[in-house]
C-alpha cells in the first residue's frame, strides 16, 4: 500500500481531470480528506457532528453523495465520502472523550476521558457516522473498486513522486502539537 502523498500542490489540482485522477492515493484511514478538490469542498459543505440530529442529516447527505458517485463509478468520490464518514466518527469520538477536543495536556500526556464518553451526544453522533461508514466500506462494488485502485496505485507512483519532487510544498514536520507545514 502506498501512503497518501502530502507533497503535491493540492490547491492547484483538480481531481475530476482524467490525468490528475491518477495521482490519487487512498492512504490510511482519512488521510488527505481535506486536500482532494473538488470532492473536499463538495462533501465538507455537508459534514457536521455537533448533535445526533445534525449527525444523521450529515451522514445521510454524505451517503446520498456516495450513492451518486457509485452510480457514476467515480471511485475517488466514493472513497472521499468514506473518508468524511470516517472523520465524522473519529472527531465525534474525540469530543466524546474530551469535550474541548484536546486529547493531550501541555506535557504531552493523554487527558482522562470524560465520565459520559460512551453515552453523551457526541458518542451518539459517532455511532451514526460509524454505521454509515461501515455500510459504505463494506459495499461489494466499493470493495472491488478499492482493490482495483490499489493495484493501479503502484503503476502511477512514479508520476506522483516526480510531481511531488518538483512541488514547492514540502511536508517537513507534522505532530499533534503543531499543524505547521513548511514551504
Amino acid at each position: 500500500m502506498l501512503e497518501f502523498c502530502y507533497d503535491l500542490n493540492y490547491k492547484e489540482l483538480d481531481f475530476t481531470d482524467e490525468e490528475t485522477r491518477k495521482l490519487y492515493r487512498i492512504g490510511r484511514g482519512e488521510q488527505g480528506v481535506l486536500l482532494v478538490r473538488p470532492y473536499t469542498d463538495d462533501i465538507c459543505a455537508h459534514w457536521r457532528f455537533k448533535t445526533p440530529k445534525i449527525a444523521i442529516e450529515s451522514a445521510h447527505a454524505i451517503f446520498d453523495m456516495y450513492l451518486d458517485y457509485l452510480e457514476q463509478q467515480d471511485f475517488i468520490g466514493m472513497d472521499m465520502c468514506r473518508k468524511f464518514l470516517e472523520m465524522g466518527f473519529t472527531r465525534s469520538r474525540r469530543y466524546a472523550n474530551h469535550r474541548n477536543g484536546k486529547k493531550y495536556d501541555k506535557e504531552g500526556n493523554i487527558i482522562p476521558q470524560e465520565p459520559d464518553h460512551a453515552t453523551c451526544h457526541f458518542a451518539k453522533s459517532a455511532r451514526i457516522f460509524k454505521n454509515v461508514r461501515d455500510m459504505v466500506a463494506k459495499n461489494d462494488i466499493y470493495v472491488k473498486m478499492r482493490k482495483l485502485w490499489r493495484s493501479n496505485e503502484s503503476t502511477h507512483a512514479s508520476r506522483v513522486d516526480a510531481l511531488a519532487a518538483t512541488s514547492n510544498v514540502k511536508r517537513s514536520f507534522y505532530s499533534r502539537r503543531s499543524n505547521e507545514v513548511s514551504r
